[in-house]
């Protein structure tokens, strides 16, 4: 049986986000997740697990001790964006063991006010030059130069076309509109998509993520203990997690993440298929992992993910709506996105996303990516 039956999400909420110049990261974890506990129906006083991670060395116990927490058990893994989705398993693991009871996982970022302000640099993600990567830095290999890569590939071996790989941030755009709270909701084409400035061939700006600021907690318990909160407890019905490579040539096939592994564990320990769920919310920092993404959790085969999107799969209204809030592309994306992920999948499963609902949503699949296709870990929420 699965680590994570018998656990629940029990509260969700995103901070401020979007453009926020007057708040610190520490800020936006606090509104975070007091947010997602008043969500919960709990307070601070309840949570006995924490976990974090972004903000500094010490990061899960620079954030407890200014949210005033002093938790028994703690996570503080680093795999990039897909760090939340991680955690989520971790966090069920510690409930199901006895030992947490009430987890909180929190997340918020400045990234976007940091670089107006000059404080920070843009990332290039080479994490210095030490260990093995040290041998790619020197020819000034890129994190948009990854994925480019990637698309290329995927371009050469099967077809795909870069239309394609744009109607997914059309679509993205699209789903956005409908989100009051988007950082962009004006409606794009695909010849806007390939009008914009090009970042690293194919690739052009409006097949990347945006930058914004902003945050996001969500809080686990067990099923037991969920009958007693306000809300209905949305179950984690089954995890994955899988890494892959940090070297690109290590990476034995451009064309396929590593979520080919977490997503077949999650739906094996979860005892449901592709074929069963409503809506997705996957990591999108750019075009290519959506299409990867998509091949690699079965929900079309390997090479068919062009012509699986191209119709508009992806769209409010779609055959299977995915990054419904507008994701990474167009909502939000203050650096690591996972958590964004699972507060709207949580949010579309009660029935509380507004114009953006996907009427009768039971099962949401949601999947992170970290790194260039570094790490992938796939959750699968379900409500009754």
């Amino acid at each position: 049986m699965s680590a994570t039956k018998g656990t629940a999400i029990v509260g969700a909420a995103l901070s401020d986000c979007g453009r926020v110049d007057v708040k610190t990261p520490f800020e936006l974890h606090y509104q975070a997740a007091s947010r997602a506990l008043a969500d919960a129906g709990l307070t601070k006083a309840d949570v006995d697990g924490f976990g974090s991670s972004g903000t500094g060395l010490l990061a899960p116990i620079e954030v407890a001790e200014y949210l005033g927490l002093r938790p028994t058990w703690v996570d503080g893994t680093g795999v990039g964006g897909s760090t939340w989705e991680f955690m989520v398993e971790h966090a069920c693991e510690a409930i199901q063991a006895g030992h947490a009871e009430v987890v909180v996982l929190v997340y918020g970022s400045t990234t976007r006010a940091d670089l107006k302000a000059r404080r920070r640099a843009t990332a290039n993600l080479s994490f210095g030059v030490r260990g093995p990567i040290q041998f790619e830095v020197p020819y000034g290999h890129t994190l948009i130069s990854k994925y480019a890569m990637t698309a290329r590939r995927h371009m050469h071996e099967f077809g795909t076309t870069i239309e394609q790989l744009a109607e997914i941030s059309v679509s993205s755009r699209y789903n956005a509109s409908l989100n009051p709270d988007a950082y962009y909701r004006d409606l794009i084409t695909i010849d806007d998509v390939q009008s914009s400035r090009m970042m690293a061939d194919p690739l052009t700006k409006l097949h990347c993520c945006i930058r914004s600021d902003g945050g996001g907690a969500v809080v686990l318990t067990s099923t037991e203990r969920a009958r007693d909160l306000p809300k209905p407890p949305v179950a984690v019905l089954g995890t994955g997690e899988a890494v892959s490579h940090t070297t690109m040539s290590e990476w034995v096939d451009f064309t396929e993440s590593p979520a080919a592994r977490s997503g077949r564990l999650a739906f094996e320990r979860a005892g449901i298929t592709p074929a069963d769920v409503d809506i997705c919310q996957f990591y999108d920092a750019f075009t290519p992992m959506v299409l990867l993404t998509f091949e690699a959790l079965g929900f079309c085969g390997k090479g068919e993910g062009g012509p699986f999107l191209e119709s508009g799969t992806m769209r409010v209204g779609g055959a299977l709506p995915t990054n419904t809030d507008g994701g990474g592309l167009s909502a939000c994306h203050p650096g690591m996105r996972g958590m964004f992920l699972l507060v709207e999948a949580v949010k579309q499963l009660r029935g509380e996303a507004g114009d953006r609902q996907v009427a009768d949503a039971k099962i949401a699949c949601v999947n992170g990516t970290g790194g260039w296709f570094s790490s992938a870990s796939t959750v699968l929420l379900g409500i009754g």
